[in-house]
């Protein structure tokens, strides 16, 4: 079965910093890319941040650009997105989510992920 755990959520003032982890299991690490959406209440799930290491390409959603980095382990099957300088507006639930790599031409859309992984919170207070 394929697992994808999410870890690393929490509640941190704005301006902080926090690291989102995402540990794959039962898929090849080489076909997928690995990522995240984000959903906060009432809003659509949104697009954050993907990676590709077959491809060599990464992705993120204009809101955070320049504030928000992903990195993978292959080692380790995991992707992690350190997120800083974090906004209020960032505040949601984060969903780790494995995209095949031949759909990862660009950020992708909710319908596209093969795999989900249980979401993760995300507090910024004001």
């Amino acid at each position: 079965d394929v697992q994808l755990q999410a870890s690393g959520g929490g509640l941190v003032q704005a301006g902080g910093s926090l690291r989102l982890s995402c540990a794959a299991s039962g898929l090849t690490f080489d076909d997928y890319g690995l990522g995240w959406f984000r959903q906060a209440p009432g809003k659509k799930r949104e697009g954050v941040s993907f990676i590709s290491n077959s491809f060599g390409v990464e992705y993120y959603a204009d809101s955070v650009k320049g504030r928000f980095t992903i990195s993978s382990d292959n080692a380790k099957n995991t992707v992690y997105l350190q997120m800083n300088s974090l906004k209020p507006e960032d505040t949601a639930v984060y969903y780790c989510a494995a995209v095949p790599n031949g759909l990862l031409y660009r950020l992708p859309s909710e319908s596209e992920p093969d795999y989900w992984g249980q979401g993760t919170q995300v507090t910024v207070s004001s």
